[in-house]
C-alpha cells in the first residue's frame, strides 16, 4: 500500500506537468476542503497575491479532488488555489478527479503535498509529521525519505510538540524563532521556559542568551541533584571529630563525597605529625 501511495504522489506532483489529460471543471461550490490537512490557517496577504495572479492568468494547475458521500468533492491537493479562486470571484475551477485513490492514499498524498509545497509554520509542520506517523504507521526514517528531508530535521520538528502550549503558540504566530525554541528545549523547568520564551518573543533575549541561561540552569539542577544524592551526615562523625581533636590536639574533619569518605587530620609541623603517628601506632 505504501509503495502504491508513493507512486501516486510522484505521478501527481513529481514533475508538475499534468497537462490536459483527465482535467475536468467543477463549480467551486461543489468542492470542500480536506479537514485533515496540516495547515489550519492561511495568510490573507499571500492568498490575495495568488488571487490576483489567478485573475490575470487563470488557475494554471488543476486541483486534485475525489468524490465524497455528500455528492461534493473533497480537495486532496490545492486548497490555497481553491481559496484564492473563490477570492478572485471564479465560479468554476479545473480539477483532476481521483476516485481510484483509497482513503489512506488520498489523505497521505494530501498531507505530503501540503508539507512539501506550503509554507507551514513550524508547529503545523510538526503536527503534519505526527499525523502521518500516527495514522499511517510510518517511521521517522520513512517519512524523511518520502519528504526528501534529513531524519534529524523530522526529529527536531517533532520535538517542538513537547514544548509547553504557550511556547508553541508563540512559535505558531511567528513571534518566536525556531532557533530560540531549540535553545529553550534545554530548559527543563516548564515555567522558566515559558517565561524565557515570552522575553525572547519581546526581543529581550537573543538565542545565545537563552542558551547561556539554559546552561546555567542545567548546572544548577545538576548541583542540586548531587546534593540530594549525598546521605545525611551521621552525628557519630561529629562525635569522632571532637574526640580525635581532643586526643591529638589538632583539627580533625570527616567528609563524605561520591568517591568515598575521608578522614582529615591537620598538623602544624614535623614534630606534631610524628606525635600523631606515634599515637596511632
Amino acid at each position: 500500500m505504501a509503495r502504491k501511495t508513493e507512486s501516486s504522489f510522484a505521478e501527481l506532483f513529481g514533475d508538475n506537468n499534468i497537462g490536459d489529460e483527465g482535467v475536468s471543471t467543477l463549480r467551486i461550490s461543489e468542492i470542500e476542503p480536506n479537514k485533515n490537512q496540516p495547515r489550519k490557517s492561511f495568510n490573507n496577504e499571500t492568498l490575495k497575491q495568488l488571487a490576483d495572479s489567478i485573475t490575470e492568468h487563470g488557475v494554471l494547475q488543476p486541483l486534485i479532488v475525489r468524490s465524497i458521500a455528500s455528492g461534493n468533492y473533497m480537495i486532496i491537493a490545492g486548497e490555497r488555489r481553491w481559496r484564492a479562486a473563490k477570492m478572485a470571484g471564479l465560479s468554476e475551477i479545473p480539477v483532476i478527479i481521483r476516485d481510484d485513490l483509497s482513503d489512506e492514499q488520498a489523505m497521505q498524498i494530501a498531507m505530503i503535498e501540503n508539507l512539501q509545497r506550503e509554507n507551514l509554520n513550524p508547529i503545523e509542520e510538526a503536527l503534519g509529521y505526527k499525523e502521518l506517523i500516527d495514522r499511517f504507521d510510518m517511521t521517522q526514517d520513512k517519512l524523511a525519505q518520502v519528504l526528501g528531508k534529513a531524519r534529524s530535521s523530522v526529529a527536531n520538528s517533532l520535538g517542538l510538540l513537547a514544548l509547553p502550549n504557550g511556547v508553541q503558540e508563540l512559535l505558531r504566530s511567528g513571534s518566536l524563532s525556531a532557533g530560540h525554541c531549540k535553545a529553550l528545549k534545554k530548559v527543563k523547568d516548564a515555567a522558566l521556559m515559558t517565561e524565557l520564551a515570552h522575553k525572547a518573543a519581546e526581543g529581550e533575549l537573543s538565542v545565545r542568551q537563552v542558551e547561556a541561561i539554559a546552561k546555567r540552569e542545567a548546572a544548577r539542577l545538576e548541583e542540586e541533584k548531587d546534593k540530594k544524592e549525598l546521605k545525611p551526615r551521621l552525628s557519630y562523625y561529629t562525635e569522632i571529630e571532637v574526640s580525635l581533636s581532643e586526643l591529638l590536639g589538632t583539627k580533625v574533619r570527616i567528609s563524605e563525597n561520591k568517591s568515598g569518605n575521608v578522614l582529615q587530620i591537620d598538623f602544624s609541623d614535623k614534630e606534631q605529625l610524628e606525635g600523631i603517628v606515634k599515637y596511632f601506632n
